[in-house]
């Protein structure tokens, strides 16, 4: 077994690491990654971006956005999450095992005292019944990676208002995520693991998975990346990861309705997304102004239904002229 440890703390530098390696690398073993990043949100390859996320407290906090190869739900992390990935030619793996690919991860907790540990149904791992790690999978040539999640000691607080949509009607033929009990590991490993941090966690996993008492032990199964490599991972971060177009507008078509009573009136808009871009949009209500609203109806066809867009038009516009008693901010907190 090869092993490499991602210095990044970034997800959509890891995830680029990670691909890069699969693509471009042979190994006559399996390869484990290990990976931790600042806070962020990865969706899966077949959802809906849009839906996914309560984008408004994402922008808040500035928690990273971007969507993974893998199918799967929308998983959040942060610095309290340690990801693994195993890489194995398709011949030694099967498609769709998650219990296979994780079951090294899943004998070493039990060493470390989580002995409820276990796999359950489709790509989940358990503690005690709880949620603590979702898995993913993807397929590439003679290829498969399997990924995923081991929350050690997450801020769950995040988790329930990262990934908690407002009350607002969308109908999309994505993939939905499905809302689980979660938990942290930490409560359930043995008393000398109560004050772990991810980077010692994942040390103790390694030594678990090698068999090792000591990783200089392991030192000459060590992956490294050359400054050429670093710069074709850099190339993927920059066209896939970290690019609008794969992250939101990668997403299904899907439609969009947002209402909402103020003093001066109600809203009621209904949008049509396809590919990231509003095709259409049409505002109801019992709202007051001395102009046409088609008017912005049409001047908000073809742009990214994003906020920073929305924000771009509307500043070009007398919106009192339209919604009169509304403010721009408030147009933009119901829209977007």
């Amino acid at each position: 077994m090869y092993y490499y440890v991602m210095p990044s703390h970034d997800i959509r530098r890891n995830l680029a690491t990670e691909e890069y390696l699969m693509y471009n690398r042979t190994f006559d073993e399996p390869l484990v990654l290990f990976y931790y990043e600042e806070p962020s949100i990865i969706v899966g390859r077949n959802q809906n971006t849009q839906e996914e996320i309560n984008q408004k407290y994402i922008d808040d906090n500035n928690i990273v956005v971007t969507r993974r190869r893998s199918g799967g739900g929308a998983v959040y992390h942060d610095l309290g999450n340690l990801c693994f990935s195993f890489v194995l030619d398709t011949k030694d793996a099967k498609f769709g095992d998650f219990k296979t690919f994780v079951s090294p991860i899943v004998d070493a907790l039990h060493k470390m005292g989580a002995t409820t540990a276990e796999v359950s149904g489709r790509n989940d791992m358990l503690v005690d019944g709880k949620k603590f790690s979702g898995s993913a999978m993807f397929k590439h040539d003679s290829k498969i990676y399997a990924h995923g999640t081991l929350m050690l000691d997450v801020d769950l607080n995040v988790v329930t208002q990262a990934l908690n949509v407002p009350a607002d009607k969308i109908a999309s033929k994505g993939i939905k995520s499905v809302r689980s009990r979660v938990t942290n590991l930490k409560p359930y490993l043995d008393e000398e693991y109560q004050l772990i941090d991810v980077p010692k966690f994942r040390d103790t996993l390694l030594k678990n998975l090698f068999k090792v008492d000591d990783l200089t032990e392991i030192k000459t199964h060590e992956v490294k990346i050359s400054e050429e490599e670093e710069q074709q991972i850099q190339d993927i971060y920059d066209t896939v990861y970290n690019n609008w177009d794969w992250v939101y507008g990668s997403s299904p078509a899907f439609t969009v309705q947002k209402r909402q009573h103020f003093n001066s009136g109600t809203i009621d808009a209904r949008l049509n997304v396809k590919d990231g871009i509003i095709e259409n949009v049409t505002f109801f209500g019992d709202f007051f102004g001395p102009s046409d609203v088609h008017e912005i109806e049409t001047q908000l066809k073809g742009i990214k239904y994003d906020r920073a867009s929305l924000n771009t038009i509307f500043a070009k516009i007398d919106l009192s002229q339209y919604f009169l008693g509304i403010t721009k901010e408030e147009l933009l907190d119901l829209l977007a």
